[in-house]
């Protein structure tokens, strides 16, 4: 069985992000330019911080490609922070410890308060550092040769902004992709788009941040990816999991997810209906209450994924902490911060979920090569035609 696996390294203000992608069969085409089309698009949306400013995601590709296309060996890459010039000596990797940057006020809602007792530190910097959201620029570059490799077997992957605040969007099955794409928001109703530009001007004049609401959707999915068989071989789950690893995320719905919970079995389930001519599957579905998945199994429909994002915990306007060093009530630390990551976020999600498939694609079809898991992949769709 091939497996799609990948480790991620750096801090947010250390020399750099590294990711090491293992699993990726040879023969898929692969350029740095397509990786930083999302890198690209996980910096932008409205309410993000003086970071993105300063930085210029490119991912640099440095093993696993030739001449353009991936070796079957692992793909290693590094994205530079540029701001590294600003805090060279805070996080130098040799020398020695000076003081200076020392943190000891946690922020309520981050990992600093549990990571520094956790790992025995009396500097709540490296905590921060390794628990920031920057983390998520290299899993974006993981996503997108993921992403590369799904596009072959015809699966695409979108997100919007259901929700910043208290203003929402609906969350009709007609999505114009493009529209969502030009909204500073990622928000596919123009109008509602603007009112969550209003609300996030509001934080700012605050001092405040907003959390809020976005959706995944995969599209062109084949049926039985996953498994039933075990706990951990659901998709489901693997992929609840993987939306709930983003920093910020605190809850994850499937399909209709909560809302199903108030129907009646007769309104909750999809109801399965002959095929029509034309059609790639011999049955179609009268709803997608299920969200493309039964029994930890894709089930051909559209794969829907929700996560909800609280508000990001660094303030402008700090809330109340204590001081760790001498136990005195204090503000919570303040480091340069996004006020919303909502838009944001939702290509982190892009990236996540298109990792969850793309191993779940080579569980299912194996293959050394690109040719070898898209000849099983063949066969198979010809199958499910056949009872």
């Amino acid at each position: 069985m091939t497996e799609f696996r990948f480790l991620t390294a750096g801090e947010s203000h250390g020399r750099g992000l590294v990711a090491i992608v293992e699993g990726v069969p040879a023969g898929l085409r692969l350029g740095e330019a397509y990786i930083e089309r999302d890198l690209r698009r996980r910096q932008g949306g409205y309410g993000r911080g003086e970071r993105m400013k300063i930085e210029t995601d490119h991912a640099e590709i440095i093993s696993g490609v030739r001449h353009g296309r991936t070796m079957g060996s692992p793909i290693a890459m590094v994205i530079w922070n540029h701001d590294w010039e600003n805090w060279s000596d805070i996080m130098a990797v040799g020398g020695r410890e000076i003081g200076k940057g020392r943190i000891t006020r946690p922020r309520p809602g981050h990992a600093d308060l549990p990571g520094v007792f956790k790992y025995g530190l009396k500097d709540i910097r490296p905590i921060l550092e390794r628990s920031s959201a920057r983390e998520t620029a290299a899993r974006v570059a993981v996503g997108a040769i993921a992403r590369r490799f799904l596009e072959e077997f015809g699966i695409s992957i979108h997100s919007r902004t259901l929700a910043i605040g208290k203003v929402q969007s609906g969350s009709g099955s007609q999505v114009n992709w493009e529209v969502v794409e030009a909204s500073p928001v990622r928000c596919a109703d123009i109008r509602t788009g603007r009112a969550m530009m209003e609300l996030v001007d509001a934080a700012v004049a605050d001092g405040d941040s907003l959390g809020g609401v976005f959706e995944v959707i995969a599209e062109g999915m084949p049926v039985g990816l996953g498994s039933h068989t075990h706990w951990d071989r659901r998709l489901d789950g693997r992929i609840a999991q993987a939306v709930m690893s983003i920093p910020s995320v605190k809850a994850v719905e499937i399909g209709s997810g909560f809302a199903v919970a108030a129907l009646r079995g007769s309104e909750a389930h999809d109801v399965i209906l002959p095929g029509s001519d034309g059609q790639s599957l011999p049955w179609k579905r009268a709803s997608n209450h299920a969200g493309g998945l039964e029994g930890g199994m894709t089930n051909g429909e559209p794969l829907v994924v929700r996560a909800a994002v609280k508000p990001i915990s660094t303030l402008r306007k700090p809330l109340d902490s204590i001081d760790l060093a001498t136990g005195e009530k204090a503000e919570a630390h303040f480091e340069r911060a996004d006020v919303c990551v909502v838009p944001a976020a939702g290509v982190v999600g892009e990236a996540m979920l298109a990792i969850v498939l793309a191993s779940a694609v080579l569980e299912k079809f194996g293959g050394d090569s690109l040719r070898e898991t898209l000849a099983a992949y063949r066969r198979y769709v010809r199958s499910i035609a056949v009872f």
